[in-house]
């Protein structure tokens, strides 16, 4: 069995890049609650709902406020946000309150993005957040003798 173009992407991806993946699909889901409502399609603007609360559930789930201090406890508020506006839309069937969420999500997805351009940010993500590859690296640094650290060049 092959894999798919999208399965291949993430299998690469740091760990920023795959939480801006999951903005994209919280973002993929909005659109699609939104048609559904546009259409009366109640079952299917649920599932489509369900998906979004679902990434946005594990998105703060995954926030450590011992290591991201104000950053996480914001980005924590954030979500609880989202989750509560989409509901709403949700409820409402209101495309424009899709809209607003959307807009919110594209915000700080973006965000993310200028933080996947810059190769130190993945060292700031909490050790589950990231790859195997980026914990192995990260985890590679040795004590160089004079209080200097060196980076092993050591791989399996």
């Amino acid at each position: 069995m092959t894999a798919s173009y999208e399965q291949e992407a993430l299998a690469g991806a740091t760990g920023v890049e795959l939480i801006v993946a999951l903005y994209d699909a919280a973002v993929r889901f909005l659109y699609r609650a939104k048609e559904r409502a546009e259409e009366g399609d109640v079952r299917g603007r649920r599932e489509a709902v369900k998906k979004v609360i679902d990434i946005l559930m594990y998105l703060q789930a995954r926030l450590r406020p011992d290591v991201g201090g104000e950053v996480a406890a914001s980005l924590s508020d954030f979500y609880t946000a989202m989750f509560t506006m989409t509901l709403e839309a949700s409820h409402f069937a209101s495309s424009e309150q899709f809209d607003a969420v959307i807009r919110c999500v594209l915000n700080v997805r973006d965000a993310w993005v200028v933080v996947a351009r810059d190769p130190k940010a993945g060292r700031l993500l909490p050790r589950e957040s990231r790859t195997r590859e980026e914990r192995f690296v990260a985890g590679s640094v040795v004590a160089a003798g004079d209080g200097e650290a060196a980076v092993s060049r050591w791989s399996a």
